[in-house]
């Protein structure tokens, strides 16, 4: 199973918006990088059809990531897991 999540990068709390393999660490190897979230500057950058092509795939995002989604006005229905 595929999950959107957050990945941390650099030293400061900046975070890459990932598609990953349940499996993997936190820190581990991605699949794709979809996004970036920067929550200090708030910034936010986010590929939508690479979003869009992980979801229709079955891929579930976490929490936080869905709320970035949510802010960000990604359309989609959440299926809980």
């Amino acid at each position: 199973m595929v999950k959107l999540r957050l990945k941390r990068c650099g030293r400061k709390q900046v975070y890459r918006i990932v598609a990953i393999d349940v499996r993997s660490r936190r820190e581990g190897r991605d699949l794709r990088k979809v996004g970036f979230y920067d929550p200090i500057n708030n910034q936010t950058y986010l590929n939508i059809p690479a979003i869009l092509y992980f979801l229709e795939k079955g891929a579930q995002p976490t929490g936080t990531v869905y709320d970035i989604f949510k802010k960000a006005g990604v359309c989609f229905s959440r299926i809980s897991s």
